[in-house]
């Protein structure tokens, strides 16, 4: 297969084709319907387990929600990781609501959610999966959710006066990437996801006053151990968006860990039936132990 879009329609389509899969269990972070997290147990039950916290993509925008990641969730819960998969608000509201249609993410909605989902996960693991370790946490996130978790692993750097802003890092043992909008620059100029990130900041007059609290790549160095995995083939996020995000990082003083994948798009990177999805998995490891 040569065609480019031909390429990413079929890897989309084998990445959506596994059922959902229910978790063990769910708790609430609050009091909206999207502020909940689905807990994954490790198979097996062994004690001690690392714990992945996911945060999944779709554009920021409401048709694309954390049922999609589940399958990915569960792939890494048989690989011994106790996974915990984040909902938050995304899209605009509706049109009955005052709302002007769908756009991606709210402001500040969906930036509240992460921000407080991360903050409530130490207390609600306890007792959701007593079998994980929270010391051995990697925060991880595909596309708009690869942007999320790089952003959730920088509230400690964020502008004085932000609502998100931590006085010092999370625990963290690292941060795992997938063809994130970590570049917000580079991002609207490729028109990544027709204009999403422009759409999540509220409209472009917002870029300069907003972008400074939401963008990745204005938020460094961080401190925290990050990688990121793209695919050369990706045309949904370009690898120049990481790319730019890397050497962002570097320019702060900061490494950050690129590793490319030769033919493959965007969709294989949480696709349990694709050879790219273990590489994201001993991605992880490599960081959790």
């Amino acid at each position: 297969m040569t065609d480019p879009a031909e390429r990413d329609a079929a890897e989309e389509a084998s990445a959506f084709s596994h059922p959902p899969v229910a978790p063990d269990t769910t708790a609430a972070y609050g009091t909206h319907p999207d502020q909940v997290i689905d807990f994954y147990a490790p198979r097996g039950g062994h004690p001690g387990a690392p714990l992945v916290v996911l945060l999944h993509g779709g554009a920021w925008r409401a048709p694309y929600d954390r049922m999609h990641l589940t399958p990915f969730a569960d792939f890494l819960a048989r690989r011994g990781f106790a996974v915990a998969n984040v909902e938050y608000r995304r899209g605009s509201l509706l049109p009955q609501q005052g709302g002007a249609g769908p756009v991606a993410g709210r402001w500040p909605d969906t930036f509240d959610d992460v921000a407080a989902a991360l903050d409530a996960l130490p207390s609600l693991v306890r007792d959701a999966v007593p079998q994980a370790d929270p010391r051995r946490t990697v925060l991880a996130g595909h596309s708009a959710g690869g942007h999320l978790a790089l952003w959730a692993a920088a509230r400690h750097v964020l502008p004085a006066g932000s609502p998100w802003r931590t006085p010092g890092p999370a625990a963290l043992r690292g941060v795992v990437a997938l063809a994130p909008i970590a570049h917000f620059a580079t991002a609207v100029e490729l028109g990544v996801c027709s204009g999403a990130v422009l759409q999540l900041l509220g409209g472009e007059g917002e870029l300069g006053s907003r972008g400074p609290h939401a963008d990745p790549a204005a938020l460094l160095p961080t401190g925290i151990a990050t990688a990121v995995v793209q695919g050369r083939e990706d045309i949904v996020v370009p690898q120049a968006v990481a790319e730019a995000y890397v050497d962002a990082a570097a320019r702060a003083g900061e490494t950050v860990g690129l590793t490319l994948l030769e033919g493959v798009g965007h969709f294989p990177l949480i696709d349990p039936a694709a050879d790219a999805c273990a590489v994201v998995a001993e991605e992880i490891a490599q960081l959790a132990y």
